[in-house]
């Protein structure tokens, strides 16, 4: 399959699997006489592995390892928890900053009294503040 048939089928766009071919999460297909990438199935199965973390979050180096992982099916699977886990414990922190972040703002918003952007409490929020002169 070419390239445009790779992305269309896993979602992804056409210079992103160039890049993760770049990066080496993904290896270089064959070519064909007239020089076009030639895609197989196992290229589809690695790329939809890639999506499906990435869409879950995982950052690339962690793809990387979870890829290397997959490669040796006989190994145990701890290692792939390990990695797992600390995507976790980050998710729950992110979760944790977007909860602070969602009360801020709801209490910048309570506070709105409707009048002008001059008295406008979430203008005032984002505005710097000025330093203290010397």
């Amino acid at each position: 399959m070419k390239i445009g048939e790779l992305a269309a089928a896993t979602s992804t766009k056409v210079e992103t699997v160039r890049y993760y071919e770049k990066i080496g999460l993904l290896a270089p297909p064959a070519r064909t006489s007239a020089n076009y990438r030639a895609y197989c199935s196992e290229h589809l199965a690695r790329l939809s592995f890639i999506r499906r973390a990435r869409d879950l979050g995982f950052t690339l180096e962690a793809v990387r390892e979870l890829l290397t992982l997959s490669d040796d099916r006989s190994k145990s699977c701890e290692a792939v928890d390990t990695i797992a886990r600390t995507h976790l414990i980050e998710i729950d922190r992110k979760i944790g900053d977007l909860k602070a972040l969602r009360s801020e703002l709801s209490r910048v918003l309570s506070s709105c009294s409707h009048g002008t952007v001059d008295d406008c409490k979430i203008i005032g929020t984002l505005a710097p503040r000025p330093k203290a002169l010397s």
